[in-house]
């Protein structure tokens, strides 16, 4: 992605637009009077969401896109507005070196592999005979041939090498096609197809172009059921959002978005004339993502499974949508008749429950109209956390009582309308028989994003001794470590061989002092020893209730990361060996006191102290030297 790609992905047209001209929606676009000339009776300013681009019809008969309108409103050149409008979107500019170029071009090519991949899988899919068990499962599914060339899908053969030959005939080399993610390395050296004998699902960006692959598996004893393509350059699970390519427009038109699990929650329904559909790729939304379903639609529905843990993920996902949708302040009176302002959520969002057992799909091909009376009959989502906090609870006890009330009169207090909330705090009144006053009296404070430090504050890789940073650098280090790492869980094999050439001791939750990280690292590597999900997505699914807050916090610090593999794994190392650095100085520094404390005594044990002392110099000594190979390009949190 281009410098500016990347700041148009993160600056929406119409909130830039809004700054300084009046807008009202005009059916999928925005109107208002030109702001670069004189007009005061017909507004001939259009603003185009879905293509982020503006036009005046009228007198200046011109257009363009943001940096267009912001060279036109400031009277800039465009250097100017592109350092203005990347500091506004936190990008930072770089000079186009011949390495930058070359990188483009290097991604053109990629992105031509995966699309020749779309046409190899899709040819396994219906020209092959070994594609007929695909084809066998699809039609199972109630999908046309229509819908399979309209999605691209297609068949992985059951085979090591039958991509890797085909590309590699086709002028590939073994390093583009890692580098998609279609091939893996063998350990002992050498390349195998990464998709075998699976459904293959193109994955697509929002401007349609590709990016990777979801893999489905056809036999019933292969794990993990979905194989997604692993993080490269053009794939970030957590940036995309399937189906958004095609359902973009149908969102826009019907104000609304239905956000469901699994690629075929999107396909069947599509198929039946439901395009406003997205699925998110994992088990929890996250921030990036609805900031991108934002500039669609105001108006949210997630559809959930009826089970505990459907329940469960969709709450972290309102949570999430909370945090992240806009606000209005309405200016309101307090218990004092005192002036105060309140932000009000300015989205719609409900949830739709779908019937035990059923996809998406599966209530679609049953009954079209189902499918619909499910979406419009979706609830409030103050009405559902109330219904699913008191189920099965004792709504007797006081403590009960004080949970549910602190989770959902947060959520009231966002609903815009007045009445509304009136209706829901007796609602909820009545739920708990607790007097509508105590309940406001009860009120808790709406709770703020504990502020990071940003990566800049971190110690630099070159720093010697680390001691004046105190107990927050061990911290500082051991967070960034942990949120990579939830990340990319799978990096821990790659630190482990990393520090093995070292001669360092192997990665172990005992690096951290952390109570609560010594907790997440346990569970990432209990991700990475089973074999029925992907790592990422059973760290997301097992994580406590209680480390939720610490999980949003750790992923906030690194949702900025290199998307190039080997620059995370870089980063991750420099953090990790300072960590270890870090804990061998202050180590160091304690037994040099309890050294000299004790000779002052006539304690000759100190004696033991300094053959400590010497291994850690030893230790400290290699981690030096590893250091060398991870600071020679600046590390992305120093960047």
């Amino acid at each position: 992605m281009s410098v500016t790609d990347e700041i148009k992905d993160r600056i929406d047209i119409v909130d830039l637009v809004s700054e300084s001209v009046e807008l009202r929606r005009a059916g999928r676009n925005y109107t208002g009077f030109c702001p670069f000339h004189h007009n005061v009776n017909t507004p001939s300013f259009v603003v185009f969401p879905d293509t982020q681009t503006w036009r005046c019809f009228s007198e200046c008969d011109d257009g363009g896109d943001i940096f267009s309108f912001t060279m036109k409103r400031e009277g800039w050149e465009f250097s100017e507005a592109l350092q203005h409008l990347a500091d506004r979107a936190g990008v930072q500019l770089k000079p186009l070196t011949p390495e930058a170029v070359e990188e483009q071009e290097e991604n053109e090519r990629l992105r031509a592999l995966l699309e020749e991949a779309v046409v190899y899988y899709q040819h396994n899919l219906l020209h092959t005979d070994p594609g007929k068990i695909a084809g066998s499962y699809l039609e199972k599914r109630s999908l046309t041939e229509n819908t399979i060339k309209t999605f691209g899908l297609g068949y992985a053969p059951d085979s090591w090498d039958s991509a890797l030959v085909y590309f590699q005939d086709k002028g590939y080399t073994a390093d583009e096609l890692r580098d998609v993610g279609l091939v893996s390395e063998r350990d002992k050296g050498g390349n195998y197809d990464r998709f075998r004998n699976r459904l293959m699902i193109p994955i697509r960006n929002r401007s349609g172009k590709m990016a990777g692959f979801g893999a489905r598996v056809l036999d019933p004893e292969d794990v993990p059921k979905y194989l997604n393509s692993p993080q490269t350059q053009l794939f970030d699970k957590g940036k995309l959002l399937y189906g958004l390519d095609s359902a973009r427009k149908n969102i826009r038109e019907l104000d609304e978005v239905v956000i469901v699990e699994g690629y075929m929650g999107v396909i069947g329904p599509y198929q039946h004339g439901f395009q406003n559909i997205v699925a998110q790729m994992g088990t929890a939304l996250n921030e990036y993502q609805l900031g991108i379903l934002k500039r669609y639609t105001g108006r949210f529905i997630i559809a959930m499974d009826s089970d505990a843990a459907g329940q469960k993920a969709t709450l972290r996902g309102l949570n999430i949508a909370r945090e992240t949708l806009d606000r209005t302040t309405d200016i309101v009176f307090n218990t004092r008749g005192l002036l105060r302002q309140e932000a009000r959520l300015k989205a719609d969002i409900r949830v739709l429950t779908l019937p035990e057992g059923m996809d998406p799909d599966d209530v679609v091909n049953r009954n079209p109209e189902e499918w619909r009376n499910l979406v419009e009959t979706a609830q409030p989502i103050v009405a559902h956390v109330m219904d699913t906090l008191a189920k099965d609870q004792a709504l007797d006890d006081p403590k009960v009582k004080s949970a549910i009330a602190s989770q959902v009169l947060p959520l009231i207090d966002d609903i815009p309308n007045s009445i509304e909330r009136d209706a829901y705090l007796q609602r909820l009144s009545r739920m708990l028989e607790i007097n509508e006053q105590a309940l406001l009296s009860f009120r808790p404070e709406r709770k703020k994003r504990p502020a990071f430090k940003t990566r800049t504050e971190l110690p630099p890789a070159k720093d010697p001794t680390l001691r004046a940073r105190g107990q927050r650098t061990g911290e500082l280090y051991e967070a960034h470590c942990v949120g990579i790492l939830l990340r990319e869980p799978d990096l821990v094999y790659k630190v482990d061989r990393e520090l093995g050439k070292e001669g360092l001791t192997r990665f172990d939750e005992k690096d951290f002092q952390n109570t609560d990280f010594q907790i997440l690292v346990r569970l990432i590597k209990e991700a990475l020893k089973q074999s029925e999900e992907e790592p990422r997505d059973y760290v997301i699914s097992h994580i406590p209730e209680n480390f939720l807050g610490i999980v949003d916090e750790l992923l906030v610090r690194t949702e900025n990361l290199d998307p190039k593999a080997d620059k995370v794994l870089e980063d991750l190392m420099r953090a990790f060996l300072n960590l270890r650095k870090w804990q061998i100085v202050k180590s160091n520094d304690h037994l040099r006191y309890l050294q000299e404390s004790n000779h002052e005594n006539g304690d000759y044990k100190a004696v033991e102290y300094q053959k400590n002392i010497t291994q850690f110099l030893q230790e400290k000594h290699k981690i030096d030297k590893a250091m060398k190979r991870y600071t020679s390009r600046t590390a992305a949190f120093n960047s």
